[in-house]
């Protein structure tokens, strides 16, 4: 039976961004969420708790282009912490900008503790598990890095018909979640200089139009076997002694990733090499509409199923905003949440 919040909840928040993204994580107050495995956990919130998730990411506590993280009990032997991610869709299996993140809370909270002049937290994801380093300046967190869950190219060059736009060529590329990618120019857009939501409509087009006509697959489980969402880019690679490359995400339902996006950009490192092998040991820089950069390289080759993989280190900064306690009141007919976009 799914529980819905009731006029004794009380949900707290510590509020974060990594490049501007939102990461509302969640300190107390949730139900707790049983399963054996992570990805069990997952699928329990989302077909019983799902009323707890709208009520912190839609509106009036949220908005359209909320992100959350709900901390709960790891089943990897080597994890510090497990986490389910949370958006205005449902529930994701990878997301680097709340990774960078939880780096830092993890650190200021006393999760985990600092070796010399960096900290280390090993994250359960559902895509599986990732290490995060926070770099420690003068015993503060500074820039926070985490080696990927192994990524890889799952097609290059494939045409997609696309309702409105005709037939387009793009990549697939997964990074602990599946994304279609192409540059906006194909369609006569840029990604600096589109108006947002002409980019999103485009974006969200042809991520429908992959899902229904491509079938994916994942060697560890077909939980994360899903398009996530579309990036457009400007065409550039990324490799940082060339310049930035600038992308815009738009995954779930037709959410605006503010920062670079760190599963995206683990992607595009791995079809970057997937195209040309000599990337392997480029150094990568990436772009956001807000402007802010995450980093990139390999620090890894290594496979998935069939799959020639690399796992990616991906790097970038978070800050906090404020911490919320969250309540409702029974006779509130909004009290749910709602979403008006």
């Amino acid at each position: 039976m799914q529980r819905s919040p009731d006029s004794a909840t009380r949900i707290e928040t510590v509020e974060m961004h990594t490049g501007g993204e939102p990461v509302r994580i969640v300190t107390a107050g949730y139900p707790e969420i049983p399963g054996t495995t992570l990805l069990e956990k997952r699928r329990f919130a989302r077909d019983h708790l799902d009323h707890f998730r709208t009520l912190i990411m839609f509106e009036p506590r949220g908005h359209y282009d909320m992100y959350g993280v709900l901390p709960v009990a790891p089943d990897h032997p080597e994890a510090d912490l497990a986490v389910l991610f949370i958006h205005n869709e449902g529930y994701s299996t990878m997301c680097g900008h709340a990774t960078i993140a939880l780096g830092r809370y993890a650190f200021d909270r006393g999760l985990i503790e600092p070796e010399g002049d960096v900290a280390r937290l090993n994250l359960q994801c559902p895509c599986g598990l990732v290490r995060v380093t926070v770099a420690l300046e003068d015993g503060k967190p500074g820039r926070v890095g985490f080696v990927s869950v192994p990524a890889f190219a799952f097609a290059l060059d494939l045409d997609v018909d696309v309702p409105g736009l005709g037939t387009v060529t793009l990549d697939i590329g997964y990074g602990g979640a599946f994304y279609a990618f192409l540059p906006a120019a194909r369609f006569g857009l840029d990604v600096r200089a589109t108006p947002t939501r002409d980019l999103v409509e485009v974006a969200d087009r042809v991520t429908k139009a992959v899902q229904s006509q491509v079938a994916l697959d994942h060697p560890d489980s077909p939980d994360l076997a899903f398009l996530y969402g579309t990036i457009l880019t400007d065409g550039r690679i990324g490799v940082t002694q060339d310049g930035p490359s600038a992308n815009i995400c738009v995954f779930a339902e037709r959410e605006v990733d503010r920062s670079p996006t760190g599963s995206g950009v683990t992607a595009r490192i791995a079809l970057a090499v997937a195209r040309d092998p000599d990337l392997i040991s480029a150094d990568f820089t990436f772009e956001s509409v807000t402007g802010s950069r995450f980093t990139g390289r390999v620090a890894e080759q290594t496979t998935a199923g069939r799959f020639t993989a690399i796992r990616a280190e991906v790097a970038g900064r978070a800050y906090y905003t404020g911490s919320s306690v969250f309540t409702l009141e029974p006779d509130d007919p909004l009290a749910g949440g709602f979403l008006l976009r």
